[in-house]
């Protein structure tokens, strides 16, 4: 008899069973793959569809047993477009995370399609342009004074993305900067024998997904009955201002906060 004979035919417990009783019953034309389906129609590995699953990039399956779970086509198409991001456009994690989140959030069909149309008109401004140079990631890490560990954590905690070519890991020339950027804080002291690690850095790159998500729903509630044009030519304008203004209000509660603290 198959497994799926088995699911389906389980009899009843009867009172006397210790066993809970079984929920509703499965949707199977919802619920049509297994994992190995899931991976057999992405090319992914089980472990990480699995990872995803962990990182709420993926809602779980329709568990039916304690190693048993089924999947629906939303799921399946939902991969399918992480891969994308994540192997063709090379994003990182933690964009794409705040890519599916906003979606789901916030953007009616009108509204996304507004987004596509302003993204046409932003390309090459503010939108990348299409192809992404590669760099070799042990080029980048010896030119920006950092360790492979740093990298590494980096890219499990969907900081950077990174990919592997001819056997050497590559990583997006975008990316490149936050490596940078954290070689400078090493040589300012911030060293790993003090504690501090890519993971510090963290909780930046959260606050500041959920600012950009807000900042998403509010153009899109606000500017989506404007041409596309119009809303293109204030986004560029607006930037380089909201960027002045982030850096000189955190700039600001520094001041403030030593301000506070009372002189001995």
């Amino acid at each position: 008899m198959s497994m799926d004979a088995d699911l389906d035919a389980a009899p009843r417990p009867s009172a006397a069973d210790p066993r809970p009783a079984a929920g509703p019953k499965l949707d199977r034309t919802k619920y049509r793959y297994k994992m190995k389906d899931l991976c057999e129609a992405t090319g992914l590995e089980r472990q990480a569809i699995h990872f995803y699953i962990q990182q709420e990039l993926l809602p779980p399956g329709k568990k039916t047993g304690r190693n048993m779970a089924w999947y629906s086509d939303e799921h399946l198409e939902r991969l399918h477009l992480i891969k994308k991001l994540q192997h063709e456009r090379f994003l990182p994690l933690k964009a794409i995370k705040a890519l599916l989140d906003g979606k789901e959030e916030s953007f009616s069909p009108e509204q996304s399609q507004f987004l596509t149309r302003l993204k046409a008109r932003l390309r090459g401004s503010v939108v990348s342009s299409g192809d992404r140079k590669m760099l070799d990631a042990t080029k980048l890490i010896e030119r920006a004074g950092v360790e492979m560990r740093d990298l590494e954590e980096a890219i499990e905690l969907g900081l950077v993305a990174a990919q592997e070519k001819d056997g050497r890991v590559e990583i997006p020339e975008d990316d490149a900067w936050m490596l940078e950027l954290f070689g400078q804080m090493r040589r300012l002291g911030f060293t790993r024998e003090l504690g501090f690690t890519v993971q510090d850095v963290a909780f930046y790159e959260e606050a500041m997904s959920k600012l950009f998500r807000e900042e998403m729903r509010l153009l899109s509630r606000r500017l989506a009955h404007l041409p596309p044009e119009q809303v293109a030519q204030m986004i560029e304008r607006a930037l380089p201002v909201i960027h002045t203004f982030l850096t000189r209000y955190h700039s600001s509660r520094v001041e403030d906060f030593f301000e506070s603290v009372d002189d001995d």
